[in-house]
């Protein structure tokens, strides 16, 4: 039995030193090396891109990661950005809850720690958003720290290559692999390691045809070895994808259009969006016009309301079905605005931080060429 100590007493039986070398050194020739945050030890630019590419693609982050370094090029200047600013560079990307503890860790490394991300991973995964795993990799990436990764590439190529059976989310079998990734940690060359790991289940070890010829585990790989690459890991049990309905009002008025800020909880969460009735409202006729009449005497009298087609929008947990109602007003209210509500340029709207579906309606409803060329 061999102990590998990393920041605690870690005793297992899976440490091999050759499991590494063959990571390191296939990384070194085939693996990823001009990723627009790679080549750096800017801690800032490591963590922002490990925000981002939580549950989301490299080809759908770079644009953004671009874009948000633009405009805020360090942590101060993040931290001291408004936070409508942050969510509507972040419009687009999913996940929102990532983009406000993004601003919230900024905002601390500023007041905790004089602007400069900590090395230490334990006090790195004590900061908003980032977690264990994320906190090894930016430790690893910007001061070369010796810590362990595990997010879901690396869950995946373990799976496989050492046949480990079990859903990887659930609590006994993810214990199992934190102590398998720590075990495996070589004594240098962190960096590459780290990221072999990362490029091995983002471009070879991927969870629909892999590329198992090109794999330099391909000889240790127990999934490969036994047939079984299509059943590792083992899926999540499936549930029943839950429903549910509303109905979005969209209120115009010479060249505006209604907004409404959202909690910071839930979906959506700090972004701007359209007004809704719920469901239960809105399935009743004589019921939704009563409710729909009382909201928009809030803002106006109302000149016609007609129904627009309607769609539905994904989650990881559920589904929403949108039934969007446009409203036309015959005269607005030009007392100041409710709180929480707003009247937002139409011109604009590329730029507001909206949600994808929401933004998607009023680019198809009003034309994109509208909504970048300035009203007269």
């Amino acid at each position: 039995m061999k102990r590998v100590i990393d920041g605690s007493d870690v005793v297992n039986d899976y440490a091999d030193a050759s499991f590494s070398t063959a990571v390191i050194g296939w990384q070194k020739t085939h693996g990823r090396h001009a990723l627009p945050w790679q080549n750096t030890r800017d801690a800032y630019r490591i963590w922002l891109s490990e925000i981002m590419l939580q549950q989301t693609q490299v080809t759908a982050v770079i644009p953004y990661y671009q874009r948000f370094l633009e405009s805020f090029p360090d942590v101060a200047t993040l931290a001291a950005a408004p936070s409508e600013a942050v969510m509507a560079l972040w419009s687009g990307l999913g996940y929102y809850t990532r983009a406000r503890n993004l601003h919230r860790c900024a905002q601390r490394v500023v007041a905790e720690y004089g602007g400069l991300f900590p090395s230490d991973p334990e006090l790195l995964a004590d900061l908003p958003g980032i977690g264990r795993s994320t906190a090894a990799a930016i430790a690893a990436f910007s001061y070369g720290k010796r810590a362990a990764i595990l997010d879901g590439n690396v869950k995946r190529v373990f799976a496989r290559v050492f046949g480990v059976e079990g859903y990887p989310g659930s609590k006994a079998v993810e214990d199992l692999l934190w102590r398998r990734a720590v075990a495996l940690l070589p004594s240098e060359n962190i960096e590459s390691y780290t990221q072999g790991l990362m490029d091995l289940g983002a471009t070879l070890c991927t969870r629909s045809r892999p590329a198992c010829g090109n794999c330099p585990l391909q000889a240790r790989c127990v999934a490969f070895a036994s047939d079984r690459v299509s059943e590792l890991p083992i899926r999540k049990p499936k549930k029943a994808l839950r429903e549910k309905s509303t109905a979005m009002l969209l209120l115009v008025d010479q060249g505006h259009v209604l907004l409404e800020q959202r909690p910071d909880s839930g979906i959506w969460g700090g972004l701007l969006s359209l007004p809704e009735i719920a469901a239960s409202t809105a399935a009743d006729d004589a019921v939704f016009d009563t409710a729909l009449a009382l909201i928009v005497a809030r803002f106006g009298e109302m000149d016609d309301y007609c129904k627009l087609q309607p769609f539905s929008h994904t989650f990881t947990h559920f589904k929403l079905h949108i039934a969007p109602y446009r409203i036309t007003l015959a005269r607005r209210l030009h007392q100041a605005a409710e709180a929480g509500y707003l009247w937002y340029p139409q011109h604009k709207l590329h730029a507001a931080p909206l949600p994808a579906p929401v933004k998607k309606l009023l680019l198809e409803l009003f034309g994109e060429a509208d909504l970048l060329t300035p009203l007269n």
